[in-house]
């Protein structure tokens, strides 16, 4: 990024946000926001209490069983609607409309199918997931070059043989709606936990807010922000190192 010809990190931008918060804070013009300084002073008390290991525990465990539901589901739901066009006729409006539909309001009619316990979260953290995983998936399969399938038609490739070459061919895609879905998939595993189940991170805002420890509270916000990225990142590292087989479909 460039400001009057000086090349400035992308960082800044965001410190400039986190000096105005500090800044908000120190007057204490607004209750909810304290100061910056105080949500970091917070964060070792919130990672050092064993209700936090415990909440950790289960939303981690809740997220990543519904996250890999929806790897499996999206990308399987994909790769149908990109090879079989009837079933593409049929799907592609339902998984757009869920994916911009409010999925919040889903949630209580989720609790009253699976009760008020995990099973809720994990199928929250999939339905906020899955749509997107199988939308880039859809988006992936129909970019594959029909000249490559043509080739391995003609070298005799058999039916998994080709699939294959599908799956490595829309990789790209697959892996920006999984990067996507991460990112989705900690919205769900919040909003159903504090929700629904009131467990986990749920609980822990619950308990912060009652008792107005805004910046434990926001100290656990960061947490969840730091979770979320942390993994998009890494999914995008994975992402940059599979990029040369878009090439293939040039």
């Amino acid at each position: 990024m460039e400001l009057y010809g000086v090349k400035v990190p992308k960082a800044a931008a965001l410190l400039v946000w986190l000096v105005l918060w500090e800044i908000v804070g120190q007057f204490e013009l607004l209750l909810l926001f304290p100061p910056f300084s105080e949500v970091l002073a917070a964060l070792p008390q919130v990672l050092g209490t064993s209700s936090f290991l415990e909440a950790a525990r289960l939303t981690v465990t809740a997220y990543l069983a519904g996250l890999g539901l929806a790897v499996v589901v999206g990308i399987g739901l994909g790769l149908l609607m990109g090879l079989v066009k009837q079933a593409d006729q049929i799907l592609n409006m339902w998984v757009n409309i869920f994916l911009s539909a409010p999925l919040s309001a889903l949630v209580p009619v989720i609790m009253i199918l699976f009760g008020m316990g995990l099973p809720t979260v994990v199928v929250t953290v999939f339905m906020f997931a899955v749509w997107i995983i199988a939308l880039d998936t859809r988006a992936g399969v129909l970019h594959v070059s029909p000249s490559l399938m043509e080739m391995a038609t003609s070298f005799g490739a058999s039916r998994g043989q080709r699939l294959k070459m599908i799956l490595l061919s829309a990789l790209p895609e697959i892996l920006a709606g999984i990067r996507l879905g991460v990112i989705r998939g900690v919205k769900g595993v919040v909003i159903g936990q504090l929700l629904v189940s009131i467990i986990g991170v749920g609980a822990l805002f619950q308990l912060y807010s009652q008792n107005f420890l805004m910046a434990h509270f926001w100290a656990l916000i960061l947490i969840l922000f730091a979770f979320a990225l942390g993994l998009a990142e890494l999914v995008d590292r994975l992402e940059k190192r599979v990029e040369y087989y878009a090439g293939s479909r040039a």
